[in-house]
């Protein structure tokens, strides 16, 4: 029951992507036990060894702790996860610009594209 991934980036940066954004959509919530190592190498189709390194990074990011014998888990450090919060949003609105800038739209061109969308929207998510 394998994932889909991009060949252009690494598979472990994606696994990270994926679970920094069930975290921030509350899917994972502080506190929660992350897969096993193996339960989640099986769940995504990969090598446990991508799966431990994946772990690794959101360990070096802080967004999980790893406590010996109990398993991997999601930091309750709000100041952490409001941060990852921050720098994500940051990250897809500098996406969204570069990629309309190259479409040609001007920045008064791409406010008024996101308002109209946001009101179409009534400003929630689909």
């Amino acid at each position: 029951m394998g994932e889909e991934f991009q060949s252009s980036r690494p598979i472990y940066l994606q696994l990270v992507d994926r679970i920094c954004g069930q975290i921030i959509r509350n899917e994972r919530k502080p506190g929660d036990k992350l897969p096993s190592v193996r339960e989640m190498a099986l769940n995504s189709g990969v090598n446990p060894n991508t799966v431990q390194r994946t772990y690794s990074e959101l360990e070096r990011m802080m967004v999980v702790e790893t406590r010996r014998g109990q398993g991997t888990f999601v930091t309750e450090n709000m100041d952490v996860l409001n941060n990852l919060r921050e720098e994500l949003s940051v990250d897809i609105i500098q996406t969204f610009i570069h990629n309309m800038a190259e479409m040609g739209f001007t920045p008064q061109e791409m406010i008024e594209i996101l308002m109209r969308s946001i009101d179409s929207n009534n400003g929630g998510v689909e």
